[in-house]
């Protein structure tokens, strides 16, 4: 059309959208508008607001939050509150107590404790009639055991054996809380012992009665009455001594009264009156726990409540099962434990820690939820941790921060921006280099042990490391099961040493890891492997310098010899002790002060040059620089040699 004008579109203007809050200060208004806080300042200042009186940690009122957002051509709009859903607790937990009505008498669950090599394994091994104690790496029980053993008279024990080596008080106090009676084990001719009286104390903690065996009776120096009137002293009081302890005197080698001490159990178990529930959802302990080369994770358990079937659904820990196979200790299949029978299962998807409750589940779903709960959970606590480590951090940030800007109060925000860049530009031009060698000496290991409770042990001993200004000690990798190739390369990737208790290593592994150069210490004896540990901290170490003293000689006269134009001060001295070698290194004393240390220029006996002179001899001689020697001092020679350093820590065995 004639005349028309084509209107003007206005290009769409596209604005940064900015999320406020009330009361935001303006160091967050500045990082929400992904500015630097000069900005800001910059945006007020043609305000009735005083620049000088604000920091970044002042609080601005909703309008100039609005104003500096309008003045940037931004737009604004406020932040939605966000609301997290809580999760629903999914976790399994034990049933509430059975009706009396419900419950029939079970076996007693016995754990045998007492000091290392009192007699533990051969009193089990008499009392099942087998030979288990000559498997045991030098006599020593490391494993925890479960055996049933029935009387002649019909009634059924449930036995668990625990070591006595220092080195595993968790397996010692996960015994006493799975159990209902402790039998003590004290050889006659020792007598009370650290372990014997750390299982009192796991006992009396777990609130489990005893009974003492005096064990070794047919030894010549036995002596039992000692026995028990040491126990008195940890309120163990014998009923000869007119408390409620049974004490049997026995001998676990020949046999001897060993149905006494059965008789004196089964009647303890009577007058506990033990019950159990025998239907319902299965509930158990974990005793034991391995990974095995054809049955995958095994766990050693011991029913408490209800019968463990083949194909029952289980949770323990952040781990669950589908039981698969049922063994007890004689390797035999079962189809089915009732309360107080301990058995191997089968059909773990992970290895469960040693001392976790089993419970059992209606099925495979409900037992993923709870083990993803349970991961959940310690998430969440590892976040909290984290989140309270950050907070504490901040607050030293921010106290710091406050501290230094409490200085500058009195200057302007321009005079504080100039003072500060000053501040930082002397503090970053002092700062050393980023990539500093890290010069700390560490011993990073790999850990692999048969059973869950030796890795556990071997841990335990670690914590107690408190050398770490000598050497780090870093466990990089702890697991069950024999040595693999992937053991070796993770070690080979720390530097570090592999450690294995009562595991193998294939000859494959053993050659890798010897054209890695890679450390493989194998051991069956726990004090052995710890001592192997001791070894190569104290090789980690460097030398110590420590200085030799070759001999002393007292300076009897000062005289100067010419040498060309220059006159040399010359010491007369008498070897009083030790010899006097030109190789090694001088020192001078006079009084107590060290007045000069280096090496000697000649040495003379008479006019002629010698390597060195003995004692009593009298020799001529002179040092670098003009030194003045004076009738009295005394000359030391000596020598730096290097002692090799042994590591501080000591285990406690």
């Amino acid at each position: 059309v004639k005349g028309h004008k084509p209107q003007m579109v206005k290009p769409k203007v596209y604005k940064q959208e900015v999320e406020i809050t009330q009361k935001m200060t303006v160091a967050a208004l500045a990082k929400a508008m992904n500015k630097d806080v000069d900005h800001v300042f910059e945006a007020l200042l043609n305000s009735p607001l005083d620049l000088d009186s604000l920091d970044q940690d002042s609080v601005l009122e909703e309008r100039w939050i609005k104003e500096v957002v309008t003045r940037s051509g931004m737009k604004f709009k406020w932040a939605k509150l966000s609301e997290t859903r809580k999760r629903v607790n999914r976790d399994a937990h034990r049933r509430p107590p059975a009706d009396a009505s419900c419950l029939v008498s079970r076996p007693p669950v016995v754990t045998i404790m007492g000091h290392v090599d009192h007699g533990k394994t051969t009193l089990l091994d008499s009392l099942r009639k087998s030979q288990i104690v000559s498997t045991e790496a030098g006599g020593i029980t490391q494993h925890i055991g479960a055996f049933l053993v029935e009387l002649p008279s019909g009634e059924k024990i449930t036995f668990l054996d625990t070591p006595g080596h220092a080195a595993f008080s968790s397996m010692r106090a996960r015994g006493a809380n799975a159990t209902d009676i402790i039998i003590l084990v004290v050889a006659a001719d020792d007598g009370v012992m650290n372990q014997t009286v750390e299982s009192i104390q796991h006992a009396k903690r777990a609130g489990v009665p005893m009974i003492v065996a005096v064990n070794k009776c047919d030894k010549p120096q036995a002596d039992p009455q000692r026995v028990k009137r040491e126990l008195l002293a940890y309120d163990v009081v014998c009923e000869e001594f007119g408390g409620d302890v049974q004490a049997i005197h026995i001998s676990a080698l020949k046999g001897d009264n060993l149905l006494a001490l059965t008789e004196a159990t089964a009647a303890l178990a009577e007058v506990l009156e033990l019950k159990a529930e025998p239907s319902g959802l299965m509930e158990g302990l974990v005793i034991e726990s391995r990974t095995d080369r054809g049955k995958g994770p095994v766990t050693t358990a011991i029913v408490q409540r209800g019968t463990l079937r083949r194909g029952c659904v289980l949770v323990a820990g952040k781990s669950w099962a589908k039981v698969r196979l049922l063994f007890d200790e004689n390797g035999r299949a079962l189809t089915e434990a009732g309360p107080s029978c301990a058995v191997e299962v089968v059909g773990w998807k992970e290895l469960p820690s040693a001392g976790e409750v089993i419970l059992e589940v209606e099925s495979e779903q409900r037992a993923r939820e709870v083990v993803e709960w349970r991961n959940y959970e310690e998430e969440e606590q590892k976040l909290e941790e984290e989140r309270s480590a950050i907070e504490l951090k901040q607050m030293q940030h921010l106290q710091e921060y406050r501290k230094e800007r409490a200085e500058l109060a009195h200057l302007s925000w321009r005079q504080k921006k100039a003072a500060l860049y000053r501040a930082y530009k002397a503090k970053f031009s002092g700062r050393p280099s980023e990539r500093t060698e890290d010069e700390e000496l560490s011993l990073p290991l790999v850990i692999k042990g048969d059973v869950d409770g030796s890795v556990e042990a071997i841990l335990n001993i670690l914590d107690s490391y408190d050398a770490h200004q000598q050497c780090e000690l870093d466990e990089s990798f702890t697991d069950v099961g024999d040595i693999s190739e992937n053991d070796v390369n993770m070690a080979e990737t720390f530097k570090g040493s592999i450690y294995g208790f009562n595991v193998r290593a294939s000859k494959t592994v053993q050659q890798l890891a010897m054209k890695k150069g890679v450390p493989l210490r194998l051991h069956t004896v726990i004090y052995k492997l710890v001592d192997q540990l001791k070894d190569d901290l104290s090789s980690k170490l460097p030398p110590h310098v420590v200085e030799n003293i070759l001999g002393e000689a007292m300076v009897l006269a000062m005289f100067e010899v010419s040498v060309g134009k220059k006159k040399v001060p010359v010491a007369g001295c008498r070897v009083q002790k030790g010899l006097l070698d030109r190789q090694h290194k001088f020192r001078l004393i006079r009084g107590q002060d060290t007045i000069w240390e280096g090496s000697v220029m000649t040495l003379k006996h008479h006019k002629d040059d010698v390597q060195s002179v003995r004692t009593g001899m009298e020799c001529g001689l002179s040092v670098d620089g003009n030194m003045d020697f004076k009738p009295g001092d005394v000359l030391v020679c000596f020598e730096n040699v290097d002692s090799p350093q042994v590591t501080s820590w000591n285990p406690g065995f």
